[in-house]
């Protein structure tokens, strides 16, 4: 869904910010069982035209059966957050749906960023982040990426980065992979936070990089893969037989203790898992990686190459890497369907992923558009938002729980296209 409007393929003329808002309806189960389970998947679209109606001036999209995105330019984040602030106080009161007035539940999670800095992923990272504090604030989030308070103090995160992971600051969120041929979930990928007691979440671009700096990425990581075990039974038990991936530095690639210690754990434990390592990351120390990974393979690790195509990407290496897929990075399948050239490198890159025999995983997938050509180039898997946005655990739990159309590709009714035009003036 997108306003009509007549300059709609132009950007917005003086617009200095970039406003990006996530509105969640929290209450969709509740709705669900008033209106019917037919009904209730047009919720969204219904919801996302009274926005619309409101604040005619945005780029409304209905991302999810419960999350409509919306983007908004404007002159400073003040303006945003007042036509934020309207549409708040418009669904405090009761809305009508086929004749029945029914009270909607409704958290904003809102990132704003300078109109130059470009980052497209950096701002929907950041507007998820404010979405999961407002859930957990019950009030309006809105971030600003210019301050520079939330560009934190890096030596400042370093001294507290220890404590936190003893503290149980953080917490990991679950993104599935959808096997586009079965039409069912294969396997998620974990995505680990830091919920500062302080400073709330901390965008996790501002503290990996310090982690490794710091010499705490191995113990950041094996903290996760503890977690991840410990999620991967408790699935298991639900029934869910899904393999769990952690993503693991290249740094930690070349050390023979943390490669050592890692082994133990994934052996003693049984579980299902799976490394996603980055190209870049093999480049660093060839040798001692394609030796490590192969030492994990071993032990029935899965092995996946991550963000392939960003990095300097080298044949050489990748033909001798024990991995099993491959990850199509998001910078080629964002503009998939409207470049002429992506699609051609990630035909290619399919194609060459499967002589080597490996599975396709396709990332940032956002549209049915880029999955329908996607599907039809013969790619394995997908991820991204048009499947699910990251969850917390018990999030992911009720997700796979849910009825099966929920996990059928050919079931998701979302949108998430970002052209130009989706940045509209308030």
């Amino acid at each position: 869904m997108r306003n009509a409007s007549n300059d709609q393929d132009e950007p917005a003329v003086g617009a200095q910010w970039r406003v990006l808002c996530l509105c969640e309806i929290t209450n969709f189960a509740v709705m669900r069982r008033h209106l019917g389970r037919t009904r209730t998947d047009t919720l969204a679209a219904d919801v996302a035209q009274q926005i619309l109606s409101v604040c005619p001036e945005a780029h409304v999209v209905s991302a999810a059966r419960a999350l409509i995105e919306i983007g908004l330019a404007c002159d400073r984040p003040e303006a945003a957050a007042g036509e934020i602030d309207r549409l708040r106080h418009v669904f405090q009161r009761p809305v009508e749906f086929d004749g029945e007035l029914h009270q909607l539940q409704m958290q904003f999670g809102v990132a704003a960023a300078p109109a130059d800095e470009g980052d497209a992923v950096r701002l929907i990272e950041a507007a998820e982040l404010a979405l999961e504090q407002a859930r957990s604030e019950s009030r309006v989030v809105m971030l600003d990426l210019s301050r520079a308070d939330l560009a934190f103090d890096r030596l400042t995160l370093m001294r507290e980065l220890p404590r936190a992971i003893a503290a149980g600051e953080m917490f990991l969120q679950y993104q599935p992979k959808v096997n586009v041929r079965r039409q069912e979930i294969a396997s998620a990928e974990a995505l680990v936070r830091w919920q500062h007691p302080e400073r709330g979440l901390i965008l996790p671009g501002d503290f990996i990089s310090v982690a490794e700096e710091a010499g705490q990425i191995g113990a950041l990581t094996l903290w996760t893969l503890h977690q991840v075990i410990a999620d991967q039974k408790r699935l298991a038990a639900d029934g869910q037989d899904l393999t769990l991936f952690i993503n693991i530095s290249g740094m930690l690639l070349a050390d023979t203790g943390f490669v050592g210690e890692a082994c133990e754990i994934v052996a003693r434990s049984g579980a299902k898992l799976g490394f996603e390592i980055t190209e870049t990351a093999v480049i660093r120390d060839p040798e001692s990686a394609i030796r490590h990974l192969q030492t994990f393979a071993d032990i029935g690790v899965q092995l996946a190459i991550d963000d392939y195509g960003a990095g300097l990407s080298s044949l050489a290496y990748l033909k001798q890497l024990p991995a099993k897929e491959l990850k199509i990075d998001k910078m080629f399948v964002l503009q998939l369907t409207s470049s002429n050239r992506d699609p051609l490198i990630v035909r290619s890159t399919i194609d060459l992923a499967h002589a080597l025999e490996m599975e396709v995983t396709a990332e940032g997938v956002e549209t049915p558009s880029a999955l329908a050509l996607l599907s039809v180039m013969g790619c394995d898997m997908v991820q991204g938002f048009l499947i699910s946005r990251p969850l917390d655990f018990e999030a992911f739990r009720k997700y796979l729980a849910e009825d099966p159309y929920r996990t059928s590709v050919g079931s998701v009714q979302s949108s998430f296209v970002r052209p130009e035009s989706f940045w509209k003036r308030a």
